[in-house]
């Protein structure tokens, strides 16, 4: 019998330091292993069916990992479980997004991967390639599994029987905080389809003008917005907030923040201060990684940033509140986490979209791609679940504002 290759042993040799959980690993001969805590009820389990596998996890850690599961090299049949097994542990996981743990041996060409992450920088020309690349995908793969209001951000489920009603929960939340009045001109940054502008409008009479990068994106929301007949309250413009000029009362960003990077964000905070009158108020929905592992999740790069949203960066509570005081001197004044409602809209999207398996694939799209998306749903998910990551709506004003 072969001896187990240099990869496999590596990899086993991590995978028994970690204490938390219970993994069960099948492997490809079909003997079975358990790490973790033997005595832990439920568990994890992976199933392994190449042995490229194991190489792909000695050459690039977590991402080595999820490619292995997109080319199908290895399956389970609870990914959210799975990746929540890896983020109990993620202090002992070398490699891992967002652990300071090095390992010699585990991931030793992740300096690709985070080479590849620093050449898609979101300066003005690369962004439109980066946002592209994700939301340009198709517009009627979105409608497939989003529900009618196109909204793609987190939900806010207290009191909601569905995800329509849910996400009006979180379009309403944000014109509360906002304080909206029909004499209001509101500047949204990040239109995506037209949801929140819409629902703006609609409920309070305000005017909005809304900046996308994304054609796929603009159209759809131009088209959305005609049908509603409020082309005369909604403008959409195909322009970068860089280069925006105008006055307004207040503004809105729903999850766009997080596409710009450490290295843009303080343009975008330095941006707020220029749009808005001196009484403004600027209410956001970004997601979080705790504070004290922003380093890491910002000198590093995982799946979602290499597969799904390039460019992006996670953002620290902290660091937009010392960069909207410093560029644009706005300080916080409300703030809300609603982690588990995120995990519950991610998972309301991941079940619709296993319903419309037919249609994607009658779309053109390949099982590579579906393996891909229902990963992103469920290592989003476990994320959350385990607030390894959060997502909050923040309201910042300047000092002294009247009202």
């Amino acid at each position: 019998m072969s001896q187990p290759s240099l990869a496999r042993r590596l990899v086993l040799n991590e995978l028994a330091k970690l204490r938390r959980g219970r993994l069960m690993l099948r492997l490809p001969e079909g003997a079975e292993l358990v790490f973790g805590d033997p005595a832990a009820t439920g568990g994890a389990r992976l199933e392994i069916g190449d042995e490229n596998a194991f190489r792909r996890i000695m050459l690039a850690a977590d991402i080595g990992l999820t490619e292995g599961y997109m080319e199908g090299e290895w399956h389970s049949q609870d990914l959210n479980a799975l990746i929540g097994f890896f983020i109990e542990n993620i202090d002992q996981t070398p490699g891992m997004s967002g652990s300071a743990r090095k390992a010699l041996g585990v991931g030793l060409f992740r300096i690709a991967d985070r080479l590849g992450h620093l050449l898609r920088p979101n300066d003005k020309k690369t962004v439109r390639r980066n946002i592209s690349e994700h939301y340009d995908v198709s517009n009627d793969f979105f409608r497939l599994w989003l529900d009618p209001s196109m909204m793609y951000s987190s939900a806010r489920w207290a009191g909601a029987a569905t995800l329509e009603q849910a996400q009006a929960n979180k379009n309403e939340s944000l014109c509360r905080f906002l304080q909206l009045k029909p004499t209001d001109h509101v500047i949204e940054i990040g239109t995506g389809w037209g949801g929140w502008a819409l629902h703006a409008v609609k409920h309070h009479g305000c005017r909005v003008t809304s900046l996308t990068i994304s054609q796929a994106q603009h159209d759809l929301a131009v088209e959305r917005i005609k049908a509603a007949g409020l082309s005369d309250r909604i403008t959409v413009k195909l322009e970068d907030f860089r280069d925006h000029q105008g006055i307004y009362d207040k503004c809105v960003s729903i999850e766009m923040m997080e596409a710009l990077g450490d290295k843009y964000l303080p343009s975008f905070c330095a941006s707020i201060g220029r749009l808005l009158k001196p009484d403004g108020i600027a209410a956001f929905q970004y997601i979080t990684c705790p504070d004290s592992r922003y380093a890491q999740f910002r000198d590093g790069v995982d799946f979602i940033q290499k597969h799904i949203f390039p460019g992006s960066l996670l953002l620290s509570i902290n660091r937009v509140g010392a960069l909207m005081t410093s560029e644009s001197g706005f300080q916080l004044e409300r703030l809300e986490e609603f982690g588990l409602d995120y995990a519950r809209t991610l998972d309301a999207w991941c079940q619709t979209f296993e319903t419309k398996l037919d249609a994607i694939r009658a779309m053109g799209f390949d099982e590579r791609f579906i393996r891909k998306w229902r990963l992103y749903f469920r290592y989003c998910q476990a994320a959350f679940v385990h607030r390894n990551i959060g997502v909050v709506q923040a309201v910042y004003v300047r000092p002294n504002r009247k009202g």
